[in-house]
């Protein structure tokens, strides 16, 4: 029943978080460099990139290479820590943009990034004052929290940076809980932050047990479970919320818009193949074009399209049409479009009867404003193929129910 066994079994590598922050990094950048004066995009990208950091450098190969490299034992110790401080003033930073906004240029906001920047750049100096202090001949590699927790001079430092670790997520985990109660989030957003959230809080759950661990070596006690097994797996699963919440909006919001572009793309396609034996034509084909670049193309297709159609299109069928959409019990929402449907094939086949410089053909000009705006549900509603044939009777039974002047 030794809870050591346990969490070993959890056991999370330490590469795993920092795939997936160098992903979130990536995806991240392009808008980073485009926005490089945006201070939240700013501290995201550090954020993220000292997360990443951390991770590369505390996995127990890199500990053992930077040690042997260097030929001082343990001080990765003091690496690791700096990155884990300056990770958190990066946290702290990122508060301070989401909560004062990005275009606050106010002395209260520059007050605050002065003091973050102030105070953790100070805690990383008093690291490695701390550590050149101290003692620590015998290097560890996973244990050196609590096998040096009692030493002189390294007891402060990990104090010290694991207060400086707890303030900072203490901080933003109640900045974020209170910003998902905000009204107005939109769900990917608000999504993103609950992953935020989670991570933060399991961020405390590590200060916690390595506390612990280091407060139970002090009294005398063995812990250290607390800090050798449980602890890295909390760590690389906050590391990993923590990243989805920061890739979720972005990624999230993208592949919305995708697919509403593609959707509509789709819908459009039955009116785009009717427009097609107006012109004759057909949308040029081109592989590399973006899906919002192949709906503009299609978009403008149609409409040129009923625009050459717009001198055949009846405008009392049309009103027909509407009326005995109406008169069928269908909603003016869809009654509309179900009439555009009816004028557009009725203008076709008039057009296919007469030539353009016929003295017979129409010379009208009816006003198409409304159908221009509302091509995707004209396209929908040609689908219903059994709605439009009974329209078409009904619009054609009240035309002759009409007496002749």
């Amino acid at each position: 029943m030794n809870p050591s066994r346990f969490f070993d079994g959890l056991y999370i590598s330490f590469w795993i978080p920092a795939a997936v922050l160098t992903a979130a990094l990536a995806i991240k950048l392009p808008s980073i460099i485009k926005l490089w004066k945006d201070p939240l995009l700013r501290a995201v990208g550090g954020l993220l990139l000292l997360a990443c950091g951390v991770f590369v450098f505390a996995a127990p190969p890199t500990i053992a290479w930077t040690n042997r490299v260097t030929g001082v034992p343990n001080i990765s110790a003091p690496l690791v820590y700096s990155l884990i401080t300056a990770f958190c003033g990066s946290c702290l930073l990122l508060i301070t943009a989401w909560r004062n906004g990005i275009s606050d240029r106010s002395e209260t906001t520059r007050r605050a990034t002065r003091w973050v920047v102030s105070v953790y750049s100070g805690v990383i100096v008093a690291l490695w004052v701390l550590f050149a202090l101290a003692d620590t001949p015998v290097e560890r590699v996973r244990d050196l929290d609590t096998y040096y927790a009692t030493t002189a001079f390294m007891r402060e430092e990990i104090v010290l940076y694991l207060l400086a670790h707890t303030v900072a997520c203490l901080i933003t985990y109640r900045l974020i809980r209170n910003w998902i109660r905000t009204d107005g989030l939109d769900i990917w957003l608000r999504s993103g932050l609950k992953f935020l959230g989670v991570g933060y809080a399991m961020n405390l759950i590590y200060d916690t047990s390595k506390i612990a661990a280091v407060v139970a070596r002090w009294t005398g006690h063995d812990l250290d479970w607390l800090s050798t097994a449980l602890s890295p797996p909390v760590a690389c699963l906050s590391a990993i919320l923590i990243a989805v919440g920061f890739i979720l909006p972005h990624a999230g919001q993208y592949l919305h818009r995708r697919a509403r572009t593609r959707l509509s793309h789709w819908r459009l396609r039955p009116l785009y193949l009717l427009t097609r034996t107006v012109t004759g034509g057909r949308v040029p084909f081109k592989l590399r074009a973006t899906p919002e670049l192949r709906l503009t193309r299609r978009e403008t297709f149609i409409r040129d399209a009923l625009l050459h159609l717009a001198r055949y299109i009846d405008e009392d069928l049309d009103r027909r049409a509407y009326d005995a959409a109406v008169g069928l019990g269908r909603e003016a929402g869809r009654a509309r479009p179900l009439a555009h449907v009816v004028a557009i094939q009725d203008a076709i086949q008039t057009k296919r009867r007469s030539r353009e410089d016929d003295a017979d053909a129409p010379l009208g000009s009816p006003d198409i404003e409304d159908l221009l705006e509302g091509i995707e549900a004209v396209s929908r509603a040609l689908r219903h193929t059994d709605d439009i044939r009974a329209v078409r009777e009904r619009a054609a039974a009240a035309a002759e129910s009409v007496p002749a002047p």
